[in-house]
């Protein structure tokens, strides 16, 4: 497995994440066999968010790794909030967040998390009331470190203003597909392709700039979560470029696509959704693979991209 450091986090962190989204389909017994499969691949970071299966993800991993038997000490848990689905908004007050963190905390079973990340932009948020509740959480040792998800650089910007800790992470989406974050860059004042358009404000050199740790979700999806594009008849060429790339280094297409982020000097986390012991251990290869210039190059004109 692959390590990264992660500004203000002590250890380091596994470059590939286990999102726990789909847990909530599993039995204890099932979710401990998951978390322990995890493990054993040099897995060592959690991702979860009060919103999968309305706290279901977060009950289950919590039930299921004390019988894992891995020390608490040994992983890096994290959560996120502010989806609200059943009230149909997104909520950065500082009641909401303090309230949600003791629920995580409560289905988890666990004293603290070792990051909180807001899930997506409250666009109604009071900056001041952030940083209140991300003070009252340090303090009280519920909170290790704090993240984002889907932030623009302006509101981590303003944020920043008001709030004492360091965001170490943002969780954005980012496959070979889903390449928004990299192309602007290679197609400015390019008006030939709507990929000279910026969506992200710059997003990914500003959180280089700042030591913020991007966390790729979705990496292996096209669209918003419509299905993966490894072995999709849809995606030939990139299929085709996969196979090629993966036959050489001996492992699997998915492994491939994943060490194709992972090989951006960015220095990014993926996270993989996946449940199946089997796909996640062909996900863990991506950190055998070290991709040369002209393959990353080739992945990427594979997926539909094109040199100015």
């Amino acid at each position: 497995m692959k390590y990264i450091k992660v500004r203000n986090i002590p250890a380091e962190l596994s470059a590939v994440v286990l999102g726990c989204m789909r847990m909530p389909d599993l039995s204890a017994e099932q979710a401990e066999a998951v978390i322990r499969n995890a493990y054993e691949l040099g897995v060592n970071c959690f991702d979860h968010a009060d919103c999968y299966g309305m706290g279901e993800a977060e009950t289950v991993f919590g039930k299921a790794f004390p019988k894992t038997g891995i020390p608490r000490e040994n992983v890096f848990i994290q959560s996120k909030c502010a989806i609200c689905p059943d009230r149909q908004v997104f909520d950065w007050s500082k009641e909401h967040i303090i309230k949600s963190v003791d629920k995580i905390l409560s289905r988890l079973g666990m004293e603290y998390l070792d990051a909180l990340l807001l899930h997506r932009p409250d666009l109604l948020f009071e900056p001041e009331e952030v940083a209140e509740a991300f003070d009252v959480l340090y303090l009280s040792g519920k909170v290790r470190a704090f993240g984002v998800s889907n932030l623009m650089p302006m509101q981590i910007e303003l944020l920043k203003k008001y709030v004492q800790h360091p965001l170490v992470f943002d969780q954005v989406q980012l496959s070979l597909d889903q390449s928004q974050l990299i192309d602007q860059a290679l197609y400015m004042n390019n008006k030939t392709t709507n990929m000279s358009y910026s969506m992200d404000g710059s997003l990914l050199d500003y959180c280089r700039l700042n030591d913020i740790t991007i966390q790729a979700w979705s990496p292996l999806q096209f669209g918003f979560f419509k299905g993966t594009f490894v072995d999709n008849p849809d995606f030939p060429e990139l299929n085709k470029a996969l196979g090629e790339v993966a036959e050489r280094h001996g492992v699997s297409k998915t492994a491939v696509a994943i060490a194709w982020i992972l090989r951006h000097p960015a220095h990014m986390q993926a996270i993989a959704g996946t449940m199946n012991p089997d796909h996640l251990r062909e996900v863990c290869d991506a950190s055998k693979v070290e991709l040369t210039r002209e393959e990353w190059y080739r992945l990427y004109l594979a997926s539909g991209k094109f040199l100015p």
